[in-house]
């Protein structure tokens, strides 16, 4: 008997395979817990048309995040900071003052996607990588001034 899956199964597949299993496998366990269903050709379709509007979807949102990276590495970030001697900063610029001036820019960038190992506390320039989407990064120039 030939089935669709709906899960992913170690020892049959992945999702949207079409595998021939025994009658009594699909029948008694695959179909009942819906990890699977029949392969017909109604459902085969239904399957292919859901895999295209994926794909399609997956495309946009891969465009609008190489648009988004695109703005992000046209803007300079430059925060004034009060320092001491030998360029120290007192206090710390983080991925949250980073977003907020972001934000002040008309940018909404969540904090939690920008990779800062740890807060800057140096005065001088530096070079912030944003995960915008698992194919694209953008690099955020950022210039901590003394004020």
């Amino acid at each position: 008997m030939k089935v669709i899956l709906q899960e992913n199964i170690d020892t049959l597949g992945q999702i949207g395979d079409i595998v021939k299993v025994a009658p009594g496998y699909a029948r008694n366990y695959l179909l009942p817990k819906g990890l699977a269903i029949e392969a017909t050709e109604k459902n085969a379709k239904a399957l292919e048309h859901a895999k295209r509007q994926l794909a399609y979807k997956k495309n946009k949102a891969l465009e609008a995040a190489k648009l988004l990276a695109a703005k992000l590495e046209a803007v300079n970030v430059s925060l004034a900071h009060q320092a001491g001697e030998e360029g120290k900063l007192f206090g710390s610029v983080t991925t949250m003052e980073i977003a907020a001036f972001l934000k002040e820019q008309g940018l909404e960038i969540d904090r939690k996607k920008m990779v800062l190992a740890e807060p800057i506390k140096q005065l001088g320039d530096y070079t912030v990588p944003v995960k915008i989407h698992p194919e694209v990064t953008a690099n955020l120039k950022v210039q901590v001034t003394a004020s």
